[in-house]
């Protein structure tokens, strides 16, 4: 499962590509929902870093290493968006060849 404990500098991070299937005005009906299921995970320090595409047509989650890519997988069914069926989920895995220092705590 994923989770915050002790993460081997080996595990792969992923990038988690969500783009929107429905209107604009559906998406913005569950943001606030949304939201605050990123922010759980923001908080307990599994999402570093999340946001909208530019156009908005979607977003981006970059996801600590901590689990395989299924459980990320089974974890972002209980994201709003995917819930109510307004977006697709595509997650990228990788390992970092290279990191920045600060953030070496997410690898």
């Amino acid at each position: 499962m994923i989770s915050d404990a002790s993460i081997p500098p080996e595990a792969a991070m992923f990038i988690v590509t969500i783009t929107y299937t429905q209107p604009i005005e559906a998406i913005e009906a569950r943001t606030v929902e949304h939201r605050a299921w990123l922010d759980q995970h923001v908080a307990s320090g599994l999402i570093i870093a999340a946001g909208p595409m530019v156009p908005r047509t979607g977003g981006i989650l970059l996801v600590r290493s901590g689990g395989t890519k299924q459980e990320l997988e089974t974890l972002l069914k209980d994201d709003p968006f995917q819930v109510h069926g307004l977006a697709d989920y595509t997650v990228t895995e990788f390992k970092a060849g290279k990191l920045n220092p600060a953030l070496a705590e997410f690898a």
